[in-house]
């Protein structure tokens, strides 16, 4: 197999294997098997040993000696580490971003949010609206041209994705967070880069706020 072939395949692996982690089918302490997560993938042993390896990078999965791989746990105090750092570097790239961002940038974010806003009159589905916020928020990230920044917040994202939380399955909190990106998108096309910031600052803050109310 060539090295690129072998590379999409790693990457292919990668992502199906985060697609279970983050969707719960692979619980936080799950072992990571590469034997038997090869035959559930049906693939080689290579690629998913090479995923497994890619999601301890990222903080997805941990290692511990004599017992492997398996899904990491995000207590709560790593949680709200994640989201402090998560609130200062989504500032700087909202923040960045509206310096850079073309008349094209703006009109996709603002279909984003008109879309977001619509389907809150659909029931809730949590994997469609997470998908629709990631989408979202990478856009900023990729118009902030940051890689460091991004690949930062890439793995932040991933982390506080393993804390089960009810952002986008109850009516208020996807109300809130839409609304959330309504302003984002109001300061990024008004050319604030101040309140670009501001708003993407208290967007996280407010996330956090509300997945530790019970």
């Amino acid at each position: 197999m060539a090295s690129s072939e072998r590379a999409l395949l790693t990457d292919s692996v990668h992502d199906a294997l985060q697609e279970l982690i983050f969707s719960g089918e692979l619980e936080s302490g799950s072992p990571l098997s590469v034997p038997a997560l090869a035959a559930r993938l049906n693939v080689s042993r290579t690629p998913v040993r090479e995923a497994v390896q890619q999601l301890i990078y990222e903080g997805l999965a941990s290692h511990t000696r004599n017992a492997g791989a398996r899904v990491a746990s995000l207590d709560a105090e790593t949680l709200r580490s994640v989201f402090e750092v998560r609130e200062v570097l989504d500032g700087l790239a909202a923040y960045t971003a509206t310096r850079t961002a073309s008349h094209d940038t703006v009109a996709q974010l603002r279909k984003m949010v008109q879309i977001q806003t619509e389907l809150l009159d659909e029931p809730a589905d949590q994997r469609r609206d997470s998908s629709l916020d990631l989408q979202f928020h990478t856009l900023i990230r990729e118009t902030a041209n940051n890689r460091p920044l991004g690949e930062a917040l890439s793995r932040l994202d991933g982390q506080s994705h393993l804390f089960r939380s009810d952002v986008w399955t109850a009516d208020l909190n996807r109300r809130l967070a839409v609304s959330e990106h309504e302003r984002i998108v109001a300061a990024i096309e008004a050319g604030d880069a101040e309140g670009a910031r501001t708003a993407a600052c208290a967007h996280v803050a407010g996330i956090f706020v509300r997945t530790q109310r019970v």
